[in-house]
């Protein structure tokens, strides 16, 4: 089986683990990944990333010349892409920029004119209902006409593309799995002594953006009613949101109990998780951003979920979008925006560390099961072989 994927996703090369353990499943399955020669991702990258070819053996990556360097929809590659295409003749052509994507639509027609016969996959994470107007809504119709199976991130998205009309093949799975030999249960004593962290504190956690939609405040507001058990709140990122919440802790006289840990290299998140007794994702759904097709926003997955399990730590989460069906029973789930509900979650597992423990291994055993790289490349394949040839 030759499988092709293109997609912005893959300029960074840790997001191509789960790729390459889907070409080390099988001598039959081979992996060509296809990415823009040049993207500018915005936010703090505000960068050129410009990636470099690799081929080893069933897998390679092929930078592609390509239109729109820093919109996902507009995204689309120049005319080497044919080549690749009559070169390579795969079975399977996945896009991973939504059914909106000029660059699907660019594959969906050149594998029917150069008479291909690849089946046509997309992946979304989009998980909000939509409508779309001319010449979008034409644009959407033709691709999920054409479209043999779609891979979801989340619930929702595949109930909605349902309620769009869709009927063929559906899997819901994350885009990015979690790297097991990096994200693992590892004591950190040293790094606790150096950001003042006693063995008897409790230690709540949050990995991510500070900004509103991730509920930092109520965070805050939960932690506040813990009184005067002996808590500590790790907070690791950056965002607009900090000095807000620099402020409220000052009110509440509780800015001591904070920890600020800016940004830090990706191989290093897991050292941080490991300092924490729990970790919380209280994000919470908003309308306040718009798109050209839609608007709002809910948690699309919560990926630092599955990497705190993966580190045997207990985790807490909202109800907002997919944070439900990636906890499963393995961790607590509260009503989002609701900070005595997320402090009676936090005040159980203070008081039961019974119940930590065994969250603690639910959890592990939830991410090694269904979101490691290799999990998810066997699920992958699994569905493009459903798909028939």
């Amino acid at each position: 089986m030759r499988v092709l994927v293109a997609s912005h996703t893959y300029i960074v090369d840790l997001n191509c683990e789960k790729l390459r353990a889907l070409a080390a499943l099988s001598p039959d399955v081979e992996v060509t990944v296809v990415v823009p020669r040049r993207w500018r991702p915005g936010g703090v990258q505000n960068r050129i990333i410009e990636p470099q070819p690799q081929h080893a053996e069933r897998f390679r990556i092929v930078p592609v010349a390509n239109f729109s360097e820093n919109n996902q929809g507009l995204l689309c590659f120049g005319l080497e892409v044919v080549t690749l295409l009559r070169q390579f003749r795969p079975h399977i052509i996945q896009v991973e920029q939504g059914s909106k994507a000029l660059a699907y639509a660019q594959l969906i027609t050149l594998n029917k004119l150069l008479g291909l016969k690849a089946k046509n996959v997309f992946f979304t994470w989009w998980n909000l209902p939509y409508e779309l107007k001319f010449p979008v809504s034409l644009l959407e119709r033709y691709t999920l006409g054409q479209t043999d199976g779609v891979i979801v991130g989340n619930q929702d998205g595949a109930d909605i593309l349902r309620q769009r009309g869709y009927r063929g093949a559906m899997q819901v799975m994350p885009q990015l799995g979690v790297d097991e030999q990096l994200f693992q249960p590892q004591p950190q004593p040293e790094l606790a002594s150096s950001l003042g962290i006693r063995p008897e504190d409790f230690v709540i956690g949050f990995v991510g953006r500070f900004v509103a939609e991730k509920g930092l405040l109520t965070l805050l507001q939960a932690v506040i009613q813990l009184g005067d058990r002996p808590w500590k709140l790790l907070l690791l990122g950056r965002g607009p949101l900090q000095e807000t919440l620099l402020d409220k802790a000052e009110q509440a006289g509780v800015r001591d109990r904070l920890i600020w840990v800016e940004s830090v290299p990706h191989d290093a998140v897991p050292r941080y998780i490991n300092l924490m007794q729990t970790l919380v994702l209280p994000s919470e759904t908003t309308y306040q951003f718009k798109t050209m097709t839609a608007v709002g926003w809910k948690e699309q997955f919560g990926h630092v979920l599955i990497e705190a399990m993966a580190c045997g730590v207990p985790v807490i989460g909202s109800d907002s979008g997919e944070i439900p069906h990636v906890i499963g029973t393995a961790g607590l789930v509260f009503p989002e925006a609701q900070a005595e509900a997320l402090a009676a979650c936090l005040q159980k597992l203070i008081e039961q560390p019974q119940l930590r423990e065994d969250l603690a291994r639910q959890g592990y055993e939830r991410a090694m099961r269904q979101y490691t790289n290799h999990a998810l490349a066997q699920q992958q394949l699994a569905f493009y072989q459903s798909l028939g040839r």
